[in-house]
């Protein structure tokens, strides 16, 4: 929690210019919020994309090395994206209130 609202400042799946994270004070409804869903959810499929044609690449011995570290430095950038995407996500989820008669206690 940034602001002292839960779920008030969202990740943005993309970067400021000096590679800083960006974030949008919302409550989800938004012009931009949508964006940031509709680049999210491109990114998951291309990320997707990209897991199957490791898995068809990688038992293949004719690639090369080149290839696969093409592959890699996608790979990479991909995770970073999902990564970015879960933060984001995990970030806005609601925080449970406490009950201490559920502790045991």
């Amino acid at each position: 929690m940034i602001s002292g609202r839960v779920g008030a400042l969202r990740l943005l799946p993309w970067s400021g210019p000096e590679g800083k994270p960006c974030y949008l004070d919302t409550d989800g409804t938004g012009y931009v919020s949508r964006l940031a869903d509709d680049i999210e959810a491109v990114q998951l499929a291309m990320c997707q994309e990209l897991l199957d044609h490791a898995t068809d690449m990688i038992p293949d011995r004719q690639v090369t090395a080149a290839q696969l570290r093409f592959l890699a430095a996608r790979m990479a950038e991909a995770l970073r994206d999902v990564q970015r995407i879960a933060e984001s996500r995990g970030a806005r989820l609601p925080v449970p209130a406490y009950d201490e008669s559920a502790s045991g206690v």
